[in-house]
């Protein structure tokens, strides 16, 4: 599955070109996304565990220990991996779980590998049983073994690869197996963004995008974008739409409050499903305990996007508890929604 496969190398500069298997990236593509580890904003105990890894593998001359990153969506897995094979000088290949159907697929992949390039596996998690054994060669020996014929005449090759790293990506770090998360050297989970570091990162991407924003209008965005670097950039440039349409081209609070009102964002950051999933506990469950099965089934959505997209925030900010018998709704979640606190007696 080549559409899954992005190859990317470092230029002179040291930046970031890439081409797309079989389609090129169109090279005037604005990204948001910082280039060097100095441009990060937040994570600083993770971003300095990186520091002081890419220095001394540069001393050794030597690639980088593989890294494994976990945590909610957005919080910059993608990014950061970009940024190590920046700084460490090396092509980047990107592909996910998924796209790893079968043992070949991994093997051509490995096979054109280079001595210190990286390959980032995003949701490493969902690679299928049959090619994670590929893994565990490739990750400690840096081989791979290969089985010709079979029965009586079987016979294994074993092919050597250049030395590279793997940089693995999950939101679920409790679905990896114990062999494959025992063979990263590095593991570091990135949680939620403080406000202010999210105000940072809206005043770089407004630069970027060349859109005037005021103090409280970024505010406003990082209030509402559930600590999350990939929300306040999305969040930034609906705003940036309705300034240029329906105000005089300035990011204010007002004009934050009038755009995500439109995009049905609230006040702490819920949208539309978030509400929808606690007033499914509260009205249907009468505040829980309730299985996230059942929650599923009432909302008509897959466990997996309530588990790893609508949970995370909820559980960070108090809005639900996750017990033995299933999920329930906090006082806070009851308060947010307009419910009295009472109604859980009933």
């Amino acid at each position: 599955m080549t559409d899954d496969i992005l190859t990317y190398s470092s230029d002179k500069q040291g930046m970031l070109t890439g081409s797309c298997l079989p389609v090129d990236l169109e090279p005037e593509i604005l990204s948001l996304r910082p280039e060097r580890l100095s441009d990060y904003v937040g994570q600083r105990e993770v971003v300095e565990t990186l520091k002081i890894a890419i220095e001394a593998a540069l001393q050794r001359e030597e690639p980088i220990d593989h890294i494994l990153f976990h945590g909610p969506p957005g919080l910059g897995k993608t990014t950061l991996a970009h940024i190590i094979a920046n700084e460490m000088g090396g092509n980047l290949t990107v592909t996910s779980g998924p796209a790893l159907e079968k043992g070949g697929d991994l093997i051509g992949i490995l096979t054109h590998l280079e001595e210190g390039d990286i390959l980032f596996i995003d949701e490493i998690h969902r690679t299928p049983k049959t090619v994670e054994e590929f893994l565990y060669p490739a990750m400690e020996d840096f081989a791979v073994d290969f089985v010709f014929d079979k029965g009586a005449h079987a016979r294994s090759h074993r092919y050597r690869l250049k030395r590279f790293t793997l940089i693995g990506a999950t939101t679920r770090v409790g679905l990896l197996s114990a062999p494959l998360r025992d063979r990263f050297g590095i593991l570091r989970s990135l949680d939620f963004y403080e406000e202010e570091d999210l105000v940072r990162i809206s005043r770089r991407s407004a630069a970027l995008l060349k859109v005037d924003i005021d103090d409280k209008g970024a505010g406003e965005l990082s209030t509402r974008s559930r600590g999350t670097p990939r929300i306040v950039n999305r969040l930034l440039k609906r705003a940036r739409d309705y300034v240029q349409v329906r105000a005089d081209g300035k990011i204010t609070k007002k004009t934050v409050e009038d755009a995500l009102a439109l995009e049905g964002v609230d006040e702490r950051g819920l949208t539309d499903l978030d509400r929808r999933y606690l007033k499914t506990i509260i009205e249907f469950y009468h505040g829980g305990p309730v299985g996230i099965e059942a929650i599923s089934a009432t909302l008509q959505e897959e466990t997996d996007t309530l588990v790893d997209v609508v949970e995370p925030y909820m559980l960070k900010i108090g809005f639900i508890i996750r017990t033995s018998s299933g999920r329930k709704a906090s006082e806070a979640a009851y308060k947010h929604l307009g419910f009295s606190v009472q109604e859980k007696m009933f």
